[in-house]
């Protein structure tokens, strides 16, 4: 190689210096997240929402969830899609820790982003055997809880406050963990 070697050393330099900016533009939106949490340790938003599979005894109404009306128990929000292959993967774990906490005040709910054209969330909940309440979210509970990757989980405690939010799939023990914080 020919060349002077200050030169090559100032192109690794700066090459050094291109790739640690693209990596932390990449990593932002999960810092940032995290800093913000989507609202971590504040109230969380009263949401209402059209229910379209397997309503809660919890629920007034069931056909309308309303977050407002779980108040005294642990709730796990799931924005998922149909056609959200992590989703997907991670319904069965979500499942799983419906059944394992629900004889403890825990309330597991999917929330459903799919536009009315991308898929039928009872009949993916009827196919997988989820049990928990599924609800139709036409874009304002993303909104309000800052959601923009699927999966996310929101955890909310008896009382009310965001304790935790997960973007990307979580696993058995994590949710375990989440919960537990929730109580």
């Amino acid at each position: 190689m020919s060349g002077d070697p200050g030169s090559f050393r100032s192109t690794l330099a700066a090459l050094g210096l291109v790739c640690a900016l693209v990596g932390g533009f990449a990593l932002l939106p999960r810092v940032l997240r995290s800093q913000t949490g989507a609202s971590v340790g504040r109230d969380a938003p009263d949401i209402t929402l059209p229910v379209v599979s397997n309503a809660a005894p919890s629920m007034t109404d069931p056909g309308t969830f309303r977050l407002s009306e779980l108040r005294g128990h642990a709730v796990l929000l799931d924005f998922w899609a149909t056609w959200c292959e992590p989703c997907r993967l991670e319904a069965p774990i979500v499942e799983q820790l419906s059944r394992r906490w629900s004889d403890r005040g825990v309330v597991v709910v999917g929330v459903d982003t799919d536009t009315p054209d991308q898929g039928d969330p009872a009949r993916f909940a009827v196919a997988h055997g989820l049990t928990y309440p599924m609800v139709k979210d036409d874009g304002r509970a993303s909104r309000v809880y800052g959601v923009d990757a699927l999966p996310t989980l929101v955890v909310v405690s008896r009382m009310g406050k965001i304790v935790a939010v997960r973007s990307g799939m979580t696993d058995d023990a994590e949710l375990d963990r989440l919960v537990r914080q929730a109580l």
